[in-house]
This record gives structure tokens, C-alpha cells and sequence, in this order.
């Protein structure tokens, strides 16, 4: 039997001009002049490693700028289903706007976050099993490899609920920082009640 297959999840950099805003899967570039930054997160990456990203430019945008400044990969694979959460009608808008634009909605919407989908979007949960799927996907394809995945704030919230089985809303309480490495370990010979999943950290940058 293989050794663990590690996970090492990066948010993308920033997106300049959005603050606040539900950006989505809007297709948007981010700031990758923070130097210092990227080659803390180069130094910490495993040599070897499976490279993935979303198919959201800012991702590939990341992921290239970690390789320039000392990362080794290969091949990058884009997979879609790591994408950001889909909003539907809000995607672009602050929590003040949807709540003056959509205010019954927004009401409804709040009494259960992590099961209910904004209008024409994905739930939270939604999003956990798209995650899942591809997660689950990789990890057996590439059994006790390293896989660095240059993600989404939604999507490595995804992944950490659906390692250690939270309730949608608890993965939603996870904050995760631009440019920030996120690592979890899937070991195959864990059984009984014991997941096969740990989290080695959170919100790491540079360690």
C-alpha cells in the first residue's frame, strides 16, 4: 500500500478592486507583484509535485507566479470543478447590495448558508460534493504523491469540510487568506472510526 498522498492547498493572490464583493466565478486577474510572498511559498512546496488549478485565470496566474519565483512543477492539469462557488445573480455584488436588491432572498438565504443556493447559483454544499469528487479523483489517480492545488477560498473550504465530515455551515466559518498553503494529508490505511484524512495546517504561508 502507498504512503500518503498530500495535499497542498494555495488561495490564489488578491484580486484588486473586489473587497467584499462575491466575485465568484467571474473570471478576474489578480496582483501577483508580492515577491517576498511568492518565494516563501516556492521554498515550502515539495519537488515532484502534481500541479492543478481551477480553470479561473487568477489561479493559473498564481501558480505561475510561484514557479517564477522557485517552485518546481510539471504539467499544470485545470480542473473546473475546483472553481469558486457559483452566486447566480449576486455573483459582483457586497452583502449591503443583495440585502437592499434582494431582500427576501437574502433572509431566506441566512436562516440555513450552507444548504441554500443564491438565486441561479450553487450552495456551499453543492459546492463540498463537486470538491469532493475531484479530490477523490486525484488522490487515487496520484496514491502517495504530492498534489499542489492553486485554488479558491470557497473550494479549499470545501475540501477541509469534506476531510473531517463538517456541516456545511462550520466549513463556511473556515477562513482562508489570499496566497495562504492550507495542507491535508489522505492516509489509505486509516480504519474503523478513524478518518482517513488529517489537516496538518491551515492558513499556512511560507512554513
Amino acid at each position: 500500500m502507498s504512503g500518503p498522498t498530500r495535499w497542498w492547498w494555495i488561495r490564489h493572490a488578491p484580486v484588486p478592486g473586489y473587497a467584499g464583493r462575491l466575485y465568484g466565478q467571474t473570471d478576474l486577474d489578480c496582483d501577483t507583484s508580492d515577491a517576498a510572498r511568492f518565494q516563501a511559498l516556492a521554498a515550502s512546496l515539495p519537488k515532484g509535485a502534481v500541479w492543478v488549478t481551477s480553470h479561473l485565470c487568477r489561479t493559473h496566474q498564481t501558480a505561475e507566479a510561484i514557479c517564477r519565483h522557485g517552485a518546481e512543477s510539471g504539467p499544470m492539469l485545470s480542473e473546473p470543478a475546483l472553481a469558486e462557488q457559483a452566486f447566480g445573480t449576486w455573483q459582483g455584488m457586497t452583502w449591503d447590495e443583495i440585502r437592499d436588491a434582494h431582500g427576501p432572498a437574502h433572509a431566506e438565504f441566512w436562516t440555513s448558508p450552507g444548504e441554500r443556493a443564491p438565486p441561479g447559483g450553487e450552495s456551499f454544499l453543492d459546492m463540498v460534493n463537486r470538491v469532493a469528487g475531484v479530490v477523490g479523483r486525484l488522490t487515487a489517480q496520484h496514491a502517495g504523491r504530492d498534489i499542489v492545488a492553486v485554488a479558491h477560498a470557497g473550494s479549499i473550504r470545501a475540501a477541509v469540510a469534506h476531510a473531517l465530515g463538517l456541516a456545511p455551515a462550520l466549513g463556511l466559518s473556515l477562513q482562508i487568506d489570499n496566497l495562504s498553503l492550507t495542507r491535508l494529508d489522505h492516509h489509505p490505511d486509516r480504519a474503523g472510526p478513524l478518518s482517513a484524512w488529517r489537516v496538518v495546517g491551515l492558513n499556512l504561508v511560507g512554513q
